[in-house]
């Protein structure tokens, strides 16, 4: 169950990685403006707000790679803390935003963390 715990956290951080190349980088492009169904003109007004996003969404993808490169205890420990944040982060985004987050973050979270937590 460990390695499979560790490959939905490596998932889940090159989810959020995707996310933070998405919102720093891409986000006035015809691509990204599709997937948010955004305006060429709101994409332009919002590009620094998306920016400051997905630097925090880097951050959570930082925060899962160290916890699986750490040793455990802090590995494992740093692996949960930053599931549940993910989770969070998307059971907000799901009810304020999109309810789509709710899928693509939250649920992906939820399950590296039932992942991370059966493997003991």
């Amino acid at each position: 169950m460990r390695v499979v715990a560790e490959i939905l956290v490596g998932l889940l951080a090159l989810l959020h990685i995707y996310i933070l190349v998405m919102e720093m980088f891409l986000w006035t492009t015809p691509r990204v403006r599709a997937a948010f169904g955004m305006t060429a003109e709101f994409a332009e007004d919002t590009k620094v707000l998306a920016g400051n996003q997905g630097l925090y969404n880097g951050f959570l993808a930082a925060g899962l790679i160290w916890g699986l490169i750490a040793g455990d205890p802090v590995g494992r420990a740093a692996q949960i803390f930053f599931c549940i944040c993910v989770v969070v982060a998307g059971v907000y985004g799901g009810t304020t935003a999109s309810r789509r987050i709710l899928y693509v973050q939250a649920l992906p979270g939820a399950l590296a963390l039932t992942a991370v937590l059966l493997a003991g």
